[in-house]
């Protein structure tokens, strides 16, 4: 029997057998999840055989995935995931929580958190036999597919805002996509993608439209369960996740991730998960806010592209990941977000701002008691800010320049009081 069984609509909860073709639900567009066989998962693999892979990737977590591996080995598509997980006793001490850890998916193939999807998306394509993905994006997801694609063969298509980060665009173009720049913003660039893949027959990979997006974000919630959860006292309080939030799909994912292990019985208790949002970009957080999971659009002008949403996609499971788990939702402003790219600096990790967003979102939870002394935490940095230059120097400003010379030298130390 296939560990796939099919999917459930995330709104009305109409089931749809693996061989359903659409993307969303058929009778209200909702979001689709994916179903599982977890009675077949339990009895075929043991946690301790995940644990002992020398798999590094996140293609070790294969026996929990809805697609097979797919090969490609020795290419960025066997290194997405398994991302480091750096431990921070100094910030744990400055914020006032027992543990802080920093997952940092900035370190994956093409840079950010969203290559897990497009590797598990690649896989998908090639067992469905789809030549051309498209999708849209305002960067990262359009460089993870376009990397991942040219590691494997495959077409890639993307739609991008104009706008999108210069770094972003040279990414997509240097992986071979072919880019097509929008004159609008994501939303215009997403309702595209989608209408082209209609006209056209192409596989549509949009975060969150697309079921399987789900199933790859998915597996940072397994690497935090065995870098991190694993490890510790099962007794203890639950952990703590945070993570930015634009279109909802990453949130969305690592829900569904530990939500997986938690059916299998492997998963001691649930993560509370707490999702960040820019105060310029907050469609997520008001409806959290308002007790409510009806997504009312927003006029999205953070600077924190990759998590600058109009209509986000994924909202009302995003919603659901912070009110099933007992988190929250919190907005931050675009200054406190520059403050967070320089503050994660100092610990050597260059963030994009959306990784950043997650960091000061957390910051503000342990001011307002959301977490405490007794609470260990994690942040997820989804991308490098490498990605996003012109927000690293804001955040850091200039260098100083001098004369090249001792007097020179001596000069400026002195201005700084050494």
């Amino acid at each position: 029997m296939n560990k796939f069984i099919g999917y459930r609509c995330s709104l009305c909860g109409k089931e749809f057998d693996a061989s359903y073709s659409g993307y969303v639900c058929d009778a209200d567009q909702g979001n689709l999840n994916v179903i599982l066989n977890y009675d077949q998962i339990r009895n075929s693999i043991d946690p301790k055989q995940i644990f002992q892979s020398a798999e590094p990737s996140l293609w070790r977590y294969a026996p929990l995935l809805p697609v097979e591996d797919p090969g490609f080995f020795g290419t960025p598509l066997h290194s997405a995931g398994w991302t480091p997980v750096y431990d921070e006793p100094r910030l744990a001490a400055k914020i006032g929580v027992r543990n802080l850890w920093i997952k940092d998916d900035g370190r994956n193939p093409t840079a950010s958190f969203k290559d897990r999807a497009s590797a598990v998306l690649i896989a998908r394509a090639k067992e469905i036999n789809a030549k051309t993905i498209v999708t849209a994006s305002t960067g990262n997801a359009g460089a993870a597919l376009a990397g991942m694609a040219a590691a494997s063969g495959w077409h890639a298509i993307i739609f991008a805002p104009k706008s999108a980060p210069p770094a972003k665009i040279a990414q997509l173009l240097v992986f071979g996509a072919e880019v097509i720049l929008v004159d609008g913003n994501y939303d215009s660039a997403f309702d595209l993608s989608v209408s082209a893949a209609e006209r056209y027959g192409w596989y549509c990979r949009n975060t969150g439209y697309n079921a399987f997006t789900a199933e790859g974000k998915k597996t940072a919630a397994f690497e935090i369960w065995e870098q991190i959860i694993s490890k510790q006292n099962t007794s203890s309080a639950p952990l703590n996740v945070f993570v930015s939030v634009g279109d909802g799909n990453i949130i969305s994912g690592i829900h569904k991730g530990f939500s997986d292990l938690k059916e299998l019985g492997w998963l001691p208790q649930m993560p509370r998960i707490f999702g960040v949002q820019s105060e310029k970009s907050s469609a997520v957080y008001q409806a959290w806010a308002k007790g409510s999971e009806e997504i009312i659009p927003v006029r999205a002008t953070t600077f924190a592209d990759s998590i600058s949403v109009d209509l986000p996609r994924d909202g009302v499971r995003a919603v659901r990941a912070a009110t099933k788990t007992g988190g929250a939702f919190i907005a931050v402003s675009d200054e406190s977000i520059y403050r967070g790219i320089s503050e994660l600096g100092k610990i050597g990790v260059f963030a994009e701002p959306a990784g950043a967003a997650a960091y000061v979102g957390m910051e503000k939870a342990a001011e307002e008691g959301l977490i405490g002394p007794d609470d260990d935490v994690v942040v997820i940095n989804t991308g490098s800010g490498l990605k996003d230059i012109r927000s690293a120097m804001k955040a850091t400003g200039e260098a100083v320049i001098i004369e090249p010379s001792l007097a020179a030298l001596e000069k400026y130390l002195k201005a700084k009081g050494n």
